[in-house]
C-alpha cells in the first residue's frame, strides 16, 4: 500500500498548489499582456512564451487533482502514476526552470528600466511589469513545489 505524501498527485495539497500556479502564471500573462509594447523586450516576449505554456500544464494537472480530491478515486495504478511523476518531473522541470529564467530575465529589465527614467517606462507600465514578474515567480515557485512532492511518489511505484 502506498503512503499518502502531501502534495502528491491526487491530494487536496496538489490541488491547491496546481491552483496557484495556474492563477499565479495567469495573473503574470494577464499583467504583461495588458499593453502592447511588451514585444519590444525580448524577455517579456519571453515571459509571456513560457506563462503560455505553463498554464495550460496547469490547469490540465488541476483538473486530474480535482476529480481524484472530489470523485475520490485516487489514480493509483503504476502505470499512471509513472506517466503522471515522470511527465510532471520532464515537462514541468523544464518548465520550471525556464518560468524562472523568464521571472529573473523580467524583473532585471523591469529594474533596468525603472533606473533609467520615464522615457522609457512610465510608472505604471513599469507596476505591471513588476507584478508581471512576482507573479511568475510565484509561479516558478509552486511548480517547483509541486513537482518535488510528485517526485517522492516515484520510490514507492
Amino acid at each position: 500500500m502506498m503512503e499518502q505524501v502531501p502534495g502528491a498527485l491526487g491530494t487536496s495539497a496538489s490541488l491547491a498548489l496546481r491552483l496557484g500556479q495556474t492563477i499565479f502564471s495567469s495573473a503574470s500573462l494577464l499583467f504583461m499582456c495588458l499593453d502592447v509594447e511588451f514585444y519590444n523586450y525580448t524577455s517579456f516576449s519571453y515571459l509571456v512564451t513560457v506563462m503560455a505554456l505553463v498554464t495550460p500544464w496547469s490547469v490540465s494537472l488541476a483538473l486530474i487533482d480535482a476529480y481524484s480530491v472530489f470523485i475520490k478515486c485516487l489514480p493509483r495504478q503504476p502505470r499512471v502514476l509513472l506517466i503522471v511523476i515522470v511527465g510532471d518531473w520532464v515537462y514541468s522541470k523544464a518548465l520550471s526552470f525556464l518560468s524562472l529564467a523568464a521571472a529573473c530575465s523580467t524583473a532585471s529589465v523591469t529594474s533596468l528600466l525603472v533606473n533609467v527614467g520615464t522615457p522609457y517606462c512610465w510608472s505604471k507600465l513599469c507596476t505591471r511589469y513588476q507584478f508581471s514578474a512576482a507573479m511568475a515567480f510565484l509561479s516558478w515557485f509552486l511548480s517547483f513545489a509541486s513537482t518535488l512532492f510528485n517526485l517522492w511518489l516515484l520510490p514507492s511505484l
